[in-house]
């Protein structure tokens, strides 16, 4: 359905963003602010992010052939 458009350290820093900022609502602050870290989560899991797709970015490496 969508094209891969992340790269393997922009997917990783968006999981554990997502990650640390789920954890905000657990511990720390613990506000509901902290449910934005689904975002990241989301779309480090799938590597691919709606927004790129919209402006034509791709952090994702060149295949060879």
């Amino acid at each position: 359905m969508f094209n891969r458009n992340e790269g393997g350290l922009d997917r990783a820093v968006r999981i554990l963003a997502g990650l640390g900022g789920l954890a905000m609502t657990q511990v720390g602050p613990q506000t509901a602010w902290g449910y934005i870290g689904i975002v990241p989560l989301i779309t480090g899991l799938a590597g691919t992010c709606p927004l790129y797709s919209m402006f034509g970015w791709n952090t994702c490496p060149l295949r060879k052939s």
